[in-house]
This record gives structure tokens, sequence and C-alpha cells, in this order.
């Protein structure tokens, strides 16, 4: 059974609780692609399986609870542990951690927000703020909102496009490949200007 006949299944075997859970997976497991879903549980609301409301009601439902979870994992690592983790890397500093921290002390809430619309990036973001113990109630907030958000597009596309729903995966799904390819293209980056310094210093 491939990725799509199984979430059908879930959704008409539970309705919108079986969305939620399929988001709540989605949040933990980031391979897992929300940008198919999301609207295919528009279209799942469109046959008359699930109310539209209940679809974004639970689909948020689901992304908070995985979030939680995940912003649990953080929270237990704890910043100490991190940093231990760091100090054992190849090629990582504990510096990078601290840049990191600082900069998610900054930015923190906007980056909750604003990471529940972007690939991979939604279900990473609440690990942090786990770590740096970010306050319960806004986190679960900002999360909400973000999710509400993102799952409402996804969902109205799937919604009002009907047996085209898989439209909407091509093109969010195309977008999730350029964050993706981005995040690529920093990794290797950041890898090769921290070797040549370590050559540079070695030879100095």
């Amino acid at each position: 059974m491939n990725l799509v006949d199984w979430v059908t299944d879930l959704m008409h075997a539970l309705g919108a609780p079986g969305a939620a859970l399929a988001i709540a997976l989605e949040n933990l497991f980031p391979p897992l692609p929300s940008e198919v879903f999301l609207p295919l549980a528009g279209f799942t609301a469109a046959q008359g399986k699930m109310s539209l409301f209940d679809a974004i009601a639970w689909t948020t439902l689901g992304s908070v609870a995985g979030a939680l979870l995940l912003y649990w994992v953080g929270a237990s690592l704890g910043r100490e542990r991190v940093r231990r983790i760091a100090a054992r890397m190849p090629l990582v500093r504990v510096s990078d951690v601290d840049r990191t921290e600082a900069w998610f002390l900054r930015n923190g809430y906007r980056a909750v927000f604003f990471g529940r619309m972007i690939p991979v990036f939604r279900s990473l973001v609440s690990i942090p703020a786990g770590v740096e113990r970010m306050r319960l109630a806004p986190f679960l907030a900002y999360t909400a909102a973000g999710s509400l958000l993102w799952n409402t597009a996804l969902i109205l596309a799937g919604y009002l496009l009907g047996d085209n729903w898989h439209l909407v995966e091509q093109y969010v799904g195309l977008g999730s490949k350029v964050v993706l390819g981005l995040a690529a293209v920093a990794v290797v980056v950041f890898v090769v200007t921290r070797v040549s310094k370590r050559r540079a210093d070695t030879n100095a």
C-alpha cells in the first residue's frame, strides 16, 4: 500500500482524527509530506467524509501535538547536553551552538511562527525551542497560529481542486525541493569552509 492509499484509508476509517494523526506523524518524521496529506484532507472533506472545519481544526491539533513532542525532545536534551554533543562532532564547534542559541533567543517566536510554513524546518524548529525552554504557552500559540495558516491554505486548495488535489503537491513539493536544495548547499559551504580553515590553521 502506498502512502496516499494509507492516509486515505486512515481518513476514511477515523475521519478528521485520522487526518490529525497523519499530520502529527508528518511533524515527527519530516520526510512524510504535508503537501500530500493536507490537500488530500481537503479533497476528503469535499467528498463529504468530514467537514471542512473539522479537517482544518483536527490537522492543526495534530501539528501542535507533533510539535509539542519534539519540544519535549529538545527540553530533555537540554542546553549543556547539546553543547557536549557539539564538542564531540567533527567540524562543529561549541561556538556554533552559542551563535545559534543567540540567534534563536532573538528570533525564537518569529522562527516558530514562520517556521511552521517552511518544509522540514517546521519540524526541526520545535527542538531548539525545547532546548532553550521557550515558554510553553507562547510556543503553543505561535505553533498553532502558523500551523493554522499553512494547514488552511493547503486544505482549501485540495477542497477547491477536487479530483485535481494532487496538483497542490506538484507546486508546493517544488518549494520543498528548493528548501532542501538550499539547505544542502549551506551544509556543503559550511563543511568546505571549516575544512579549509582547519587546514590553514594546521599549515600556519
